[in-house]
């Protein structure tokens, strides 16, 4: 079976900064398993893994805008100023150290301010890093069939002046 849309998928890998650490090694945590197009793995990877079958290898590099893009994508935000120490050093290209939602770090590099606001762009750690990564498809399955919903219940109103 190959790997297509929605099908669910294991895969061995390893994943690197090109030439430096490595961010996911399945020899240290285990297998991968993901719907493939779920939005749970890296879409350039997916797309990479897309025709592969069981057994089959794969290695090669992401180039950095299609894995975690470029400084120059990444999102911007605003800021109020006083969510910033207030002996931090708040000037132009100033980077400062924060953590995202889910608590990945990120680097907030300060593009503009005012007495008020900060607009910063959110950079995240491995942007304009390419990335190699090594997969083998260990498996790939069908996802489960959707589970069935009741249709809802129609609730009818009598009419008080008809007959029961």
């Amino acid at each position: 079976m190959k790997v297509t849309a929605d099908h669910i998928v294991r895969i061995a890998c390893e994943l690197r900064v090109s030439g430096g650490e490595v961010i996911e090694s399945s020899k240290k945590t285990g297998p991968v398993e993901y719907r493939q197009g779920g939005g749970q793995m890296l879409a350039a990877l997916e797309s990479r893994l897309l025709g592969m079958e069981v057994g089959e290898r794969k290695s090669g590099v992401i180039p950095a805008a299609e894995g975690f893009g470029t400084e120059a994508t990444q999102p911007k935000m605003s800021i109020p100023r006083t969510s910033f120490p207030r002996d931090a050093k708040l000037e132009i290209d100033a980077r400062f150290e924060a953590k995202g939602p889910s608590g990945t770090p990120v680097t907030l590099q300060v593009l503009s301010l005012t007495d008020e606001q900060v607009i910063a762009r959110v950079v995240h750690p491995l942007s304009g890093k390419d990335l190699e990564f090594d997969v083998k498809i260990l498996a790939v399955r069908r996802p489960p069939p959707p589970v069935p919903t009741r249709p809802p219940v129609e609730i009818l109103e009598l009419d008080p002046d008809s007959e029961r």
